[in-house]
């Protein structure tokens, strides 16, 4: 007996079994605030800002001691920012 299929595959499986051909790498911007790559048309994760304005207040989630350690990193990337 040979290797003949039984039932024949349709263009939908056929098309599922080949997509991973045709994906292609994320494309990612840089925060304007922090600099840390994010998704284009979206807020970033890290500060909460898009186009330059806060969106969404990202400390208020955090415990006293995240907070500390996340202002002292912005902090230190905004003084980085302007001596350049």
């Amino acid at each position: 007996m040979g290797g003949v299929p039984k039932q024949r595959k349709t263009k939908s499986r056929q098309a599922n079994r080949r997509m991973h051909l045709y994906l292609k790498e994320a494309i990612l911007g840089k925060c304007v605030k922090c600099a840390k790559p994010i998704l284009p048309h979206t807020v970033c994760k890290n500060c909460g800002y898009y186009k330059g304005k806060e969106v969404i207040d990202v400390m208020k989630k955090l415990t006293k001691k995240e907070k500390k350690q996340k202002e002292k990193e912005l902090n230190a990337k905004e003084e980085a920012g302007k001596k350049e």
